[in-house]
């Protein structure tokens, strides 16, 4: 298969995270908070794609962290969500984020290469092999305490989906856990859509090595963060002979002066949601392996604005160096959240982006 339009992009990658769920990245009791309705959705999808925006990424989700705002449980359909928006977009890449135990991989093939057609091969595949321990139980589910069924059973998964993209005619697939006789896929993606994959542990990311396109892991702390990334990009290299990209997803306030934009920091921390924060921080270290336990106090105060991302508070010139970090830093591209993404993205694409041109970190959108 050819390769994707998006992997020949060679500016710092930038896109949106977490649009369709209720509150976005930001754990907060305040009434404006992000509505995640689709009219909200199409609104920052449509300015995105007009700013030559890179992709939207969404959260798969299918309960709510609790408390007084319940975060995240108003959630749009991640599947149905990208189609939508990328049959009203035109350049912007659209991520769908699947949970591979909640999906069968026959039928997600057949609708990313539907999303596929539709769009001109704008659709990727967000990949999740499972963490959240409530939400399987609410499927009637079982998430497996072994990172080894977990990845065992999400490269199966994925290796059925390559195949039927791949193959012509029918097959039969006789494996540990799909037993699919007579399978087929028409019609095929022409390309490769893009995958990204978040992993934590060993195995996850031996996993991301072998799949993925782009991990994500977090930026606590940079000087962490460029030996880490080095060593991801080394991994990948060394155990599959591919170059793998690493993201990380951040948090944008940014005003016209840092006073203001502190000011909003300061904010979100007085009107968090502290008992979804917790409920929140319990499930990732519970689960998951991605945020390094030594810096909980700055990661509690980081998941309340942002979800735990990399914050860029500040002016625009001051979220352009703090970007202009994340580059250095060896990332390959962010995500970017705000506690409201239609109304302060505007301010963003003005101020920050001819900034990120200017230095030579994003090219010029035509």
């Amino acid at each position: 298969m050819k390769t994707n339009n998006f992997l020949n992009r060679d500016h710092f990658l930038l896109g949106t995270f977490s649009t369709n769920c209720s509150g976005g990245m930001t754990v907060s009791k305040l009434p404006n908070r992000w509505k995640a309705d689709w009219e909200s959705n199409l609104k920052i999808g449509k300015l995105l794609d007009d700013a030559g925006m890179d992709f939207m990424l969404p959260i798969a989700r299918w309960i709510g962290y609790g408390g007084e705002t319940d975060f995240h449980g108003y959630v749009l359909e991640t599947v149905t969500w990208a189609t939508a928006m990328l049959a009203n977009t035109k350049q912007l890449t659209v991520f769908a984020t699947i949970h591979t135990s909640a999906n069968h991989p026959v039928v997600i093939a057949k609708q990313i290469a539907t999303m596929a057609q539709i769009s001109g091969e704008r659709v990727g595949l967000n990949i999740v092999a499972g963490w959240n321990k409530p939400e399987y139980e609410a499927l009637g589910l079982s998430l497996p305490d072994d990172h080894e069924t977990r990845y065992g059973y999400a490269q199966e998964w994925f290796d059925v989906i390559k195949k039927v993209w791949k193959h012509d005619g029918r097959f039969d697939w006789n494996g540990k856990y799909f037993q699919l006789k007579g399978v087929y896929g028409n019609p095929k993606p022409q390309t490769m859509p893009p995958i990204y994959n978040a992993a934590g542990s060993g195995l996850g990311r031996e996993f991301a090595a072998r799949n993925a396109d782009f991990l994500f892991t977090p930026a606590i702390d940079l000087e962490r963060s460029k030996t880490e990334v080095a060593e991801l990009k080394q991994q990948a290299l060394d155990q599959e002979g591919r170059k793998v990209g690493v993201l990380t997803f951040s948090h944008v306030i940014c005003r016209p002066t840092e006073a203001e934009a502190k000011a909003v920091w300061q904010s979100l921390q007085d009107n968090a949601d502290w008992a979804a924060v917790d409920n929140l921080i319990r499930l990732q270290f519970a689960h998951a392996h991605s945020f390094p336990h030594d810096l909980l106090a700055l990661i509690r105060e980081r998941f309340a604005a942002g979800h735990g991302g990399f914050p860029l508070v500040g002016t625009p010139e001051q979220v352009a160096d703090g970007i202009t970090q994340l580059h250095e830093a060896g990332f390959g591209g962010t995500t970017l959240s705000f506690f409201d993404y239609a109304e302060e993205f505007p301010y963003f694409r003005d101020n920050v982006l001819p900034i990120l041109e200017s230095r030579g970190i994003r090219k010029k959108f035509v």
